[in-house]
């Protein structure tokens, strides 16, 4: 048996530092920029779909070329750590998109709330370039080229936690002042600390070790779309349909699970409940990477498939807070698990070398896409309700528990990516110790 390598602590703290950070910054862009754009300048609901539409092509395009691009040199540290400080620096400027700020640049301006909305989304694409550089491209990569595979299912559960570790960390500590108008130093706390982060990546982050491709950007951008990439890299392909299908499912009832907490459950302290899920899905999805570094990549599928579906159909016909609860743990903690496994998968299988040019093609099919697709189906499973709530001034339909069928539904399609891979992977010796998918 081969022995184990072990990761340094400055891997360690890399990856839990970049990490966490990264998904806090994104919290920050997701959740509060629209509230502040909502309660600061304009509540037509234009700009924010604008804001958020620009976004995410913004994003999508951005990983594209920097991770291409980082491949291209070579270079993986200086594209994080100045990424990381450039992307603090963006955040604090969303300090100067308001009303005030923008009449003094402009006195004479005719419709200043239209302008500083405008203006705002530029603040915000400028944030996400260097955010998606720094984190989709260049931090993606780089935990795709740590060389210790008997760490893969660890690693992945801890990143698979971050966003809901996160989501709890903006609402326990800064939630407050956002909800007392304090933005300026909202945005300077979250903007400054990752800013001081990226200083930190020059000297906590080691030397690179990856060869400057001998090929171009365009070359780079093109090769992890080509049929070559899909003949040389079958597992790989195999685990992004698998995560592809479950981030779509996800995205069917996520985007509308608040709102159907509230509006259809009816239920107002939710709070503490929704706080003691998260952290309990997070543990799940850190235990279930140990689980997958001694049994193998695929040994979880069959358990966390059948307790998604589970929760799913439970959210259908559950209507108490503590079952709604538990319910929803069930479902987030497996669908955590099976992302953990899904992206283990790719980056285990990420080519060598090449890990750059390969997040583009992960954050169209696992990001972009779903979030199109999957609130699209949603949407159309509860449009027949004749319940409705108000947002930003309009009625909106009131989601219903078929949500949670349609997610289930689409699940159902992981089934073909899994037996695939077990298929590819026969034979091949996926872990130390492993006896098999």
């Amino acid at each position: 048996m081969e022995q184990k390598r072990a990761l340094s602590l400055r891997t360690w703290l890399g990856i839990i530092l970049f990490g966490l950070a990264g998904q806090v910054a994104w919290s920050i862009e997701n959740m509060y920029l629209n509230l502040f754009m909502y309660r600061t300048i304009t509540t037509d609901p234009f700009w924010i779909a604008l804001m958020v539409s620009a976004s995410a092509i913004v994003a999508t395009l951005t990983t594209l070329v920097m991770g291409a691009w980082s491949d291209r040199i070579g270079k993986r540290r200086i594209f994080l750590s100045a990424g990381y400080f450039l992307w603090g620096i963006s955040v604090i400027l969303f300090a100067a998109g308001s009303t005030s700020f923008v009449g003094r640049l402009f006195p004479q301006a005719a419709h200043l709330a239209e302008l500083t909305a405008a203006f705002l989304i530029l603040l915000d694409l400028v944030m996400t370039f260097f955010g998606s550089t720094a984190n989709d491209a260049v931090f993606n990569a780089y935990v795709s080229e740590i060389p210790s595979r008997e760490y893969r299912g660890k690693i992945e559960g801890l990143l698979s936690s971050f966003p809901l570790l996160a989501m709890l960390l903006v609402f326990g500590l800064l939630d407050p002042l956002a909800q007392g108008g304090k933005w300026s130093l909202f945005f300077l706390i979250v903007g400054a600390l990752t800013a001081l982060l990226g200083l930190l990546g020059f000297v906590l982050l080691p030397p690179d070790q990856i060869r400057p491709s001998a090929t171009g950007v365009w070359d780079n951008l093109r090769y992890a779309f080509s049929r070559e990439a899909f003949v040389q890299n079958p597992v790989y392909y195999a685990a992004l349909g698998l995560l592809f299908v479950v981030s779509v499912s996800m995205q069917v009832y996520m985007p509308y699970i608040i709102i159907y907490i509230q509006e259809y459950l009816g239920f107002a302290d939710y709070a503490l409940l929704l706080g003691i899920v998260l952290i309990a899905s997070s543990l799940a999805s850190i235990l279930a990477g140990r689980v997958i570094d001694r049994r193998g990549f695929l040994y979880p599928f069959p358990y966390a498939f059948a307790s998604a579906l589970l929760g799913l159909v439970g959210m259908f016909f559950v209507r108490s807070m503590l079952f709604v609860g538990i319910a929803v743990f069930i479902m987030l903690a497996s669908y955590l698990i099976l992302t953990t496994m899904a992206t283990s998968l790719l980056r285990e299988y990420t080519p060598k070398g090449k890990a750059g040019r390969f997040q583009g093609i992960r954050m169209i099919f696992c990001v972009m896409l779903p979030m199109v697709i999957g609130p699209f189906i949603g949407s159309a499973l509860f449009t027949r309700s004749d319940a409705v709530y108000l947002e930003l001034g309009s009625e909106k339909k009131v989601p219903t528990p078929n949500i949670f069928l349609g997610a289930a539904a689409i699940l159902l399609f992981t089934l073909y990516f899994y037996f695939s891979l077990r298929k590819k992977l026969t034979g091949r010796r996926l872990n130390p110790g492993s006896k098999g998918a």
